[in-house]
């Protein structure tokens, strides 16, 4: 019988939790087909029985160690209430923040998008979890909307997964495939793209009153 999260003890939680780093780790470095549920026992230093206490499958635990990896994504490209109130440079923040969360996590959620690619629980939970990205841009632009600083006409859903995209596939290719720029210039393009992709400049949120 699994345990479900919501019913754990204290100890449990904390047994769990660390089956899922154990497995995190493990995913990291030999790839999502050679694990084995072994390894990740041997890691925590659990029984399988007890590791079948908390997961039904090897799946299941790369469903939670997916899961938190994107989740400490999206908490580490938040742009907090420090940040200018400028919505080009919240913009600009976001950017500079995703590109070196996706720096951290990359090999899980390109791993991710392998195992998806052939498993179609796989593919929703990807959908799944690209989709508080997805919400928070599209929520972000309808903002910009309303205050008269980024096209009308724009589907604030469509633009987000339009250019969320775009910043997703460059943060592959630089930072897994190699594309030669440093973090300053792509986070400035990217910037500039996005912000002339949705009708924004610099000079239309700084220079009103100058």
């Amino acid at each position: 019988m699994i345990v479900k999260s919501e019913a754990l003890t204290s100890r449990g939680r904390r047994t769990r939790a660390v089956l899922v780093q154990a497995g995190r780790e493990a995913f990291e470095e030999q790839g999502y087909d050679a694990v084995r549920v072994d390894d990740v026992c041997a890691r925590a230093g659990v029984s399988h029985g007890t590791f079948y206490t908390y997961f039904g499958s090897r799946e299941d635990l790369f469903r939670e160690v997916a899961g938190a990896v994107v989740g400490e994504m999206f908490t580490a490209s938040v742009v907090g209430p420090a940040a200018p109130e400028d919505p080009y440079a919240r913009i600009e923040a976001a950017n500079l923040l995703y590109l070196r969360a996706w720096a951290s996590n990359s090999r899980l959620i390109r791993m991710l998008e392998q195992v998806a690619a052939n498993d179609e629980s796989f593919r929703e939970l990807l959908l799944e979890l690209r989709e508080v990205f997805v919400r928070r841009g599209a929520e972000g632009l309808r903002r910009l909307q309303e205050q008269g600083l980024a096209d009308p006409a724009l589907d604030p859903r469509l633009t987000a997964v339009m250019l969320g995209g775009m910043v997703e596939h460059f943060a592959h290719v630089w930072l897994d495939l190699g594309e030669q720029a440093d973090e300053r210039t792509a986070v400035a393009m990217l910037t500039t793209l996005w912000a002339r992709a949705i009708g924004l400049t610099p000079a239309s949120t700084r220079g009103e009153d100058s």
